[in-house]
């Protein structure tokens, strides 16, 4: 895949982390989305990395999709940690 591919993807991964995980963002709808993006790299690089599932030419691979979901997630939830009372 290319760069516009995993950033296509990370728009989605973020996107759907969003919808798995609803609430107030510090980061608004902007910090969400960039948080999908790095999530999705982040998860894809995990999943080559370490879950030996190596990065396919496909968009449609399910196993891709599910890593920059979780990656995302996994940002998401650090981000709240981390800035979650500066809205207040």
């Amino acid at each position: 895949m290319t760069i516009i591919s995993w950033i296509i993807l990370g728009l989605l991964a973020g996107a759907i982390a969003k919808f798995l995980l609803p609430g107030r963002d510090p980061g608004g709808l902007i910090g969400t989305t960039l948080i999908g993006v790095a999530g999705a790299f982040i998860g894809g690089w995990i999943s080559a990395r370490w879950m030996d599932h190596p990065i396919t030419k496909d968009f449609y691979d399910g196993t891709t999709w599910a890593s920059a979901i979780g990656g995302s997630l996994v940002l998401l939830v650090a981000y709240r940690l981390l800035f979650g009372n500066s809205r207040n």
